[in-house]
């Protein structure tokens, strides 16, 4: 395989479509280099953790990092919406997957744990393909041993900050709860965008606010508009470290019709990548893309989606990683 660059000159790059075609070789992110052949060590690591056992609907997700895999297969170097080659930037590696116990979900979270702490301990970021939302809560741990209480964007058709499910206290529908009554994130600086559909009670409104979170909802992104809702959420951040969790089903089923809890509503594929566009500027510690399910979706547009939503925010963190080399 060939590579557009190679270690000697700088980051190893994809491999060159011009030479080798697109559907050929191995299906790492983006085409990318494994993380063994970088040396093992990375600016960002790409990583799978094919794992939904807290699913409460319709079961897939652990397929989908190898579905985004297989669709960014026609994502290129170059990023004309930043105005950038995040793989020349800095090294973008494909870490594999984290191998967690589908029948042990306790175990399965301290496994996702660990697993991305030794990558942080190398120096990446992370960019993680889940998997479903239940793997945002060991990510979350894991960041915030390193930066400390982190800010949340979280990107979702739904809150995700119940209690529990049939008593379960790790589930999808759970992680940020469990992260707030941690101490891992910045109540300070959260917030929910993309939300809609029905709920339980207005209780669960409440509660959620109670922990700090603040709301836009998908008919507030389509009134209020892209740059508007970007400029907000930059001025609720700040400079502070910033997670990005994303599940797929922010996005409208016509957009994203390959995910376990589907509802009408949501964002355009356009309206999301635009949104993360405007918050460049926010200091991306990493991030995740989740709940994609390909079986529901023959047509691979979700996986395509989200195969783009993750280039946009590897490209933010491979920028800043070279600004951050140039200032010192």
């Amino acid at each position: 395989m060939t590579t557009a660059a190679s270690a000697s000159n700088g980051p190893v790059g994809p491999v060159d479509s011009s030479r080798v075609p697109r559907y050929a070789g191995p299906a790492t992110f983006a085409r990318l280099p494994r993380l063994d052949e970088v040396g093992g060590r990375a600016d960002v690591a790409v990583v799978g953790v094919p794992f939904d056992t807290g699913v409460s609907y319709r079961p897939g997700a652990r397929f989908g990092g190898n579905a985004i895999r297989e669709a960014s297969r026609l994502l290129r170097p170059y990023n004309p919406a930043q105005d950038a080659s995040p793989f020349a930037l800095a090294q973008v590696a494909d870490a594999g997957d984290i191998a967690a116990n589908p029948f042990n979900i306790n175990e399965a979270v301290e496994t996702v744990e660990a697993a991305a702490d030794d990558l942080l301990a190398g120096g990446a970021r992370m960019m993680t393909l889940g998997g479903d939302h239940t793997i945002a809560l060991p990510l979350l741990r894991s960041v915030a041993k390193k930066h400390g209480p982190v800010a949340l964007l979280h990107f979702d058709a739904h809150l995700d900050t119940w209690d529990t499910y049939f008593g379960a206290e790790y589930t999808h529908g759970t992680p940020f709860r469990r992260a707030v009554e941690e101490g891992i994130l910045d109540t300070s600086a959260l917030s929910h965008v993309g939300t809609r559909g029905p709920l339980y009670g207005k209780k669960d409104l409440d509660e959620d606010e109670k922990m700090g979170f603040g709301i836009v909802t998908s008919a507030d992104v389509m009134r209020r508009g892209v740059d508007e809702v970007a400029d907000q959420l930059r001025q609720r951040i700040g400079d502070r470290p910033l997670y990005i969790s994303i599940d797929i089903d922010v996005l409208d089923p016509a957009h994203a019709p390959g995910t376990g809890t589907p509802e009408a509503g949501g964002m355009t594929s356009r309206e999301l990548l635009e949104i993360l566009r405007g918050l460049a500027s926010c200091n991306l510690v990493s991030a995740d893309v989740v709940e994609v399910a390909p079986a529901y979706d023959h047509a691979e547009i979700t996986a395509v989606a989200a195969s783009h939503t993750a280039y946009e925010l590897t490209t933010i963190m491979s920028r800043q990683i070279a600004a951050s080399r140039q200032g010192e």
